[in-house]
């Protein structure tokens, strides 16, 4: 009998994991699996157990949030493994399963986790750490972190956006040194994301309908500082019809980004908080993760079917 790990954070989203639990190992064991089932006690726990867990297990199947998914991606890539991964997205807005197209409902989730096939996904390296999805500082990019889980419970998306809401007349400003592939950037920024996913804090379309996610590259967003009321609406009036306004923003693609600025700056990644930092340095891993998705999806998803 083949052998898996389910790591799995209890606290996730609005707790619909917990009725399915039964379910979700039937499927397992259906699968033909000998299951390990461990629930996370604390922040980083993931990292940690699939980090240090035994080699011998055949598939790691984690749920929870996005940030759940960082830390066992985290911790697959500390330790050098390849194991496939299945995910169940149990979180508040799971922005990257929405991308793969890893479904919303847990059982069927868990089921695309054992029967789908393993995709060879690009993971990002910042600095020293890893990120599976998106690293970003400015606006709103610790909106995530510091919404309470009991807030993202009740209401859900809208937690996010209530938030956010309160900010946007308090918006700080980052002059910045952007470097990438022999070209300079030097300019003020009020946001900036680094993104392998099509969809960011719940909103699909954002970055273009042209992502993959094996092509060793990631898409850059950098948002200028508006200079006045008009430049503000432009930018505004850009972000809501999900358009790159090239007089507000640079847009490019790039497998390696490095930020500079003369202060420490807030950044997240997935989500989570990703310390302040004056020099960032970013890095595409290549294929670097088998995440299980489904096998009609897989082509959609990767360079090779998007040329097809």
């Amino acid at each position: 009998m083949k052998k898996m790990l389910f790591i799995y954070n209890p606290n996730a989203g609005t707790g619909t994991l917990k009725p399915k639990i039964s379910d979700v190992l039937d499927i397992f064991v259906k699968g033909g699996y000998e299951v390990t089932v461990y629930p996370t006690q604390k922040y980083h726990d993931a990292v940690e157990k699939a980090r240090t867990c035994s080699r011998e297990y055949d598939l790691i199947v984690c749920s929870g949030g996005d940030g759940t998914l960082d830390e066992v991606v985290t911790g697959l890539q500390l330790r050098g493994e390849d194991t496939p991964l299945g995910y169940i997205p149990a979180g508040t807005t799971n922005d990257f399963a929405a991308s793969l197209g890893i479904p919303k409902e847990i059982v069927e989730a868990a089921s695309v986790a054992v029967n789908g096939v393993p995709f060879p996904c690009d993971v990002g390296m910042f600095n020293e750490d890893y990120f599976i999805y998106i690293a970003a500082f400015g606006l709103f990019t610790d909106v995530s972190y510091e919404t309470k889980q009991s807030m993202k419970n009740i209401l859900g998306h809208m937690a996010y956006l209530l938030e956010g809401a309160k900010r946007i007349f308090n918006i700080p400003s980052y002059r910045m040194k952007v470097c990438h592939d022999g070209e300079i950037i030097e300019d003020e920024f009020i946001f900036g994301m680094v993104t392998n996913s099509r969809s960011v804090g719940g909103f699909k379309g954002i970055i273009g309908p042209e992502i993959v996610f094996d092509d060793g590259v990631f898409e850059v967003t950098l948002i200028k500082t508006p200079r006045n009321p008009i430049e503000l609406n432009e930018l505004l009036g850009a972000i809501v019809m999900r358009q790159i306004n090239p007089e507000r923003m640079y847009s490019f693609k790039s497998g390696e980004v490095k930020f500079e600025c003369e202060e420490e700056i807030p950044w997240t990644r997935d989500g989570e908080f990703g310390g302040a930092h004056r020099e960032v340095l970013i890095r595409d891993k290549k294929q670097a993760l088998q995440i299980m998705v489904r096998q009609e999806v897989a082509a959609s998803l990767s360079v090779a079917g998007d040329r097809s």
